[in-house]
């Protein structure tokens, strides 16, 4: 059995879930917390946020995050590749930091603006 507090929704319910028993979940209020905790259970992923130096720009720094949901246990090894990356201002939101970071299929993209000094 493993316990989670699901995040999908404000009310934070108390989930555990069977996986023994095809990993039913209990203690849900509505159907995203089966979801939730299947998601958590089987296969769990976190969307990383950081930022990375801009050469060029007036800030110095910009902020990205992944696209979508890398596994979690990759999350430091995102974060050591994230880490090495530097932009040339300008830089856009929606520009790609990293393309398909660590094979996951998912890329850092950029979520703030450098204008070029």
């Amino acid at each position: 059995m493993k316990n989670f507090i699901c995040i999908m929704c404000p009310k934070g319910c108390h989930l555990t879930v069977d996986e023994n028993n095809d990993y039913q979940v209990s203690g849900y209020s509505c159907n995203k917390g089966v979801k939730y905790g299947k998601a958590e259970a089987t296969n769990p992923v976190r969307v990383v946020t950081s930022t990375v130096i801009v050469d060029g720009g007036s800030g110095h720094l910009c902020s990205v995050k992944t696209a979508d949901g890398i596994p979690k246990k990759t999350v430091l090894a995102a974060m050591k590749e994230i880490n090495k990356v530097q932009l040339q201002a300008p830089v856009k939101i929606g520009d790609i930091a990293i393309k398909n970071l660590l094979d996951t299929g998912v890329d850092v993209v950029v979520t703030s603006e450098i204008q070029a000094s």
